[in-house]
């Protein structure tokens, strides 16, 4: 296309009967007092969409418009304009042939952009039209920070190997602009890139010849960038000293946490060290701050499992137990019942090994065991505190156990967790760890067993065809009808990082300890708790939520499997 023409945006939405004349006059209106931009205030005001515009726009230009929520992205492309021109004037270079460079930009008629984008890719540019939320994040996605992170470790390489460099400079010690320091730059991108990848955990893995750096996304490794081997040392030695751990031990497991914020996120980070054969391992545990408030209506629960849950928090005293393995979410669901508790007439404390949400209004206790101050003595302490809710972390030992039982049998609420596969099992597990039957069956009220289960990418998502297996497994749990449901999966896009899965989800089971249950554990015959907590559950297991998500086109009958698979482990 041609150079590109001002366009009058009002007059070019009521042409295309998008808009009326009358809400033209009060976006001006609006747009003199605020000097907003005419296009936000439409949109703002839900009178058009971000798309409606974009596609308006193309037309009156005769440029094609885009959809970059299906375009794949390529890296080699998008470089040939550097990432700080591209967001400044929020344009994309999308395709480089033997003609002009296809240019995506939200606002064609920004002549001046148009002009710089030519000029500093020395090209000749072609428009096309996207809408400005889709350019933002395909930004996002486009200019990754992997070739960075390689470039910013060979240039520490190069410096630890210089004999003129100085270990001091080279972690940011020696000088007021420490955020130069090479490893500085180094770690500062990556987690800009974990955060832009949705990572939950930072794996830093010294090798016999290299460092691997692994984000994991969505439950799952994923190999971000492999460093010289040399580079190891400095690394895992700025992450102690941002962390405060004594940098001189080397031979023995430390613990810390610190604080980063980056892009308006403020990332809380736990950091494990761990002597290796070839150095120190560090994994860091990423706690968004900014991610969102927790509470119940925040976590889409299943209307049976709220429910059950928010009748358990609201009785005065009694025992809530949450139960999965490690990394299932089970800490998340308990902050999100303080939540929901946390008011100015409750005195609500926690005690965990670590605290890993901070809340204000709860007074949140850190387990140390190096200077004696247990779980369980801990607990005694908090007792002594008039609490009205306490929680802790997790259920380890038959002291701390009985603690919380006799705190839930004395006018207590008491939430903790427990590393279960299921809900049925979980009572029964409290008796072999020696807590009395009578304690279990009067303070447990509630057991909640949780996974998490990926969510199939919005964006990629097609139907899918069942493999043999998978249609014999769904026979099973659904009978013949399987076949009116239809399933899908994700075949892989640049949003999801070609994983065909975004995020994750929870899968629940849970039982109430009502009266027939109580008289179950009583009897003394696990057989019998059992049966009647079969009945009570009348099949609402986790196999069957994760069957059910399926259904409904949430998750895959792959992870559906995959999540039964570990129950019946």
């Amino acid at each position: 296309m041609a150079r590109p023409e001002r366009i009058r945006i009002g007059d070019l939405l009521i042409q295309e009967a998008l808009l009326t004349a009358t809400q033209l006059d009060e976006a001006l209106v609006e747009q003199k007092k605020s000097g907003r931009k005419l296009g936000r205030i439409f949109i703002d005001r839900q009178w058009v969409t971000e798309v409606q515009i974009a596609k308006a726009v193309a037309r009156q230009l005769r440029a094609p418009f885009v959809d970059l929520t299906q375009r794949q992205l390529k890296p080699e492309t998008a470089a040939l304009l550097p990432e700080m021109h591209a967001r400044r004037l929020r344009a994309l270079p999308l395709e480089d042939g033997p003609g002009p460079l296809k240019v995506a930009m939200a606002d064609p008629t920004d002549l001046n952009a148009y002009d710089e984008v030519s000029r500093l890719t020395h090209r000749e540019v072609d428009l096309v039209v996207v809408a400005e939320s889709q350019l933002l994040a395909a930004l996002d996605r486009a200019y990754r920070k992997g070739s960075e992170i390689a470039g910013l470790a060979r240039e520490l390489t190069s410096e630890l190997s210089s004999v003129e460099g100085e270990i001091g400079d080279l972690l940011g010690l020696n000088n007021a602009t420490a955020e130069d320091a090479p490893v500085v730059r180094l770690l500062t991108s990556v987690f800009e890139e974990a955060l832009r990848a949705r990572a939950s955990d930072i794996h830093i893995e010294p090798q016999e010849r290299q460092l691997r750096i692994r984000f994991r996304i969505d439950g799952v490794l994923h190999v971000q960038t492999e460093a010289d081997g040399k580079v190891a040392g400095a690394v895992a030695l700025r992450l102690k000293l941002m962390s405060g751990l004594d940098i001189s031990e080397k031979r023995l497991p430390q613990d810390g946490r610190f604080h980063v914020k980056l892009r308006n996120h403020a990332i809380d980070v736990r950091i494990s060290t761990m002597p290796t054969q070839h150095g120190e391992s560090v994994v860091m545990r990423l706690l968004n701050q900014s991610s969102g408030r927790l509470g119940l209506d925040s976590m889409h629960l299943p209307e049976a499992v709220e429910r059950a849950l928010r009748r358990a928090i609201a009785r005065p005293s009694g025992m809530v137990l949450v139960t999965g393995p490690t990394g299932s979410g089970k800490t998340t669901t308990l902050y999100s019942a303080l939540q929901t508790l946390n008011s100015t007439d409750r005195k609500i404390i926690t005690v965990e090994d670590p605290v890993e949400y901070r809340l204000p209004g709860l007074n949140q206790v850190q387990v140390l065991e190096k200077i004696d101050l247990s779980f369980d003595r801990v607990l005694r302490a908090a007792l002594r505190q008039d609490p009205d809710v306490i929680l802790v972390g997790e259920m380890r030992d038959k002291n701390t156990a009985e603690i919380g039982m006799r705190a839930s049998m004395t006018g207590h609420l008491v939430l903790s967790t427990l590393h279960t596969n299921d809900a049925i099992s979980t009572p029964i597990r409290l008796i072999d760890m020696g807590v009395p039957r009578y304690m279990v069956a009067l303070s447990l009220q509630m057991v909640l067993a949780q996974r998490l289960v990926r969510v199939v990418c919005p964006n990629c998502s097609e139907p899918h065809e069942l493999q043999a297996n998978e249609h014999e497994w769904l026979r099973l749990e659904l009978g013949l009808a399987v076949e009116q449901h239809q399933f899908v999966k994700g075949r892989g896009c640049a949003d999801c990082n070609d994983t065909g899965y975004t995020g994750r989800t929870g899968v629940y089971e849970f039982i109430e300890m009502t009266q027939e249950l109580v008289e179950a554990m009583n009897h003394g015959e696990p057989s019998a708790f059992n049966a009647a907590a079969r009945r009570q559950m009348a099949g609402a297991t986790l196999r069957r939520d994760a069957v059910r998500l399926a259904t409904l086109g949430r998750t895959t009958v792959e992870e559906a499997m995959r999540i039964s698979a570990q129950v019946d482990e």
